[in-house]
């Protein structure tokens, strides 16, 4: 299982909040989470965190470009651009991307399957009930896995008639974004059946609100070990990739897992 280091260069982002909102902080981050493991930095400028508020594509570029270049001429980690604006992710190929990671699944803009097609990278497709700012306001669902896995494969259909190959599709069920707690363990129960689809499967659970709700309230960081579990539970499930804010510790916990797996 591969990992996705989360590189967060927002002023507002629900678990690091700021932290890594100048670059070059960001950039020493994101070097840091390629020494614990990281096979992949993930850079977003625009907070995706339930009640947020959007940015322009100018600040977001802003954001984001330095912090593509500094990563891309001081480490061989390939870097992906968390983005729902296709004239980001254009900029963002350009200066060293070579992954779209959108939570929009390329709904965002009608531009946005044209861009995926001609830039040819790999992409990332979340399935998200609502946006941002209102998702979590009462999500509701007559059964959340069926119709998840139904969104997951109408967006891969529009992808291949675009031409875009089903090799270069990473699906995300986006747990915390548009679901409930009881939507959540619907979904990590039933990992199994989202290999149906074909396609690379991203676990993005890391310090979700979820995890709170199962344990105790506290600060986002503090939910590592609830982090850890979902990741475990997606590569017995024979997942391929996990998002996470917390590499070496993720890292550790899979290896130890994947060889008690083959003994």
């Amino acid at each position: 299982m591969k990992i996705f280091g989360i590189v967060n260069v927002t002023p507002d982002s629900f678990s690091d909040g700021g932290r890594f909102a100048r670059c070059e902080a960001a950039i020493d981050h994101g070097l840091r989470l390629v020494e614990e493991g990281a096979d992949v930095l993930d850079i977003g400028g625009e907070s995706t965190r339930p009640g947020a508020v959007p940015v322009s594509v100018e600040e977001e570029l802003d954001r984001v470009l330095p912090v593509i270049e500094g990563l891309s001429s001081r480490s061989d980690a390939r870097i992906s651009i968390d983005t729902r604006k296709p004239e980001v992710a254009r900029a963002a190929v350009e200066a060293g991307a070579s992954i779209w990671n959108d939570v929009t699944a390329l709904r965002f803009s009608q531009e946005s399957v044209g861009a995926a097609a001609d830039l040819g990278c790999d992409l990332v497709l979340m399935h998200m009930q609502g946006e941002p700012g209102t998702m979590q306001q009462e999500p509701r669902y007559a059964d959340v896995v069926s119709e998840v896995q139904s969104f997951l494969k109408e967006r891969i259909e529009t992808c291949e008639t675009a031409g875009i190959s089903r090799g270069k599709i990473i699906l995300d069920p986006g747990i915390g974004f548009g679901k409930a707690l009881e939507h959540n363990l619907a979904l990590l129960q039933n990992l199994e059946s989202f290999r149906q689809l074909g396609c690379d499967l991203m676990m993005g659970a890391s310090r979700k609100r979820f995890i709170a709700a199962l344990d105790r309230q506290g600060d986002a960081d503090a939910r590592v070990g609830g982090s850890i579990a979902a990741a475990l539970r997606a590569q017995a499930a024979g997942w391929h990739w996990v998002r996470v804010h917390d590499v070496e510790a993720t890292r550790q916990a899979l290896a130890v897992a994947r060889a008690i797996a083959a003994t």
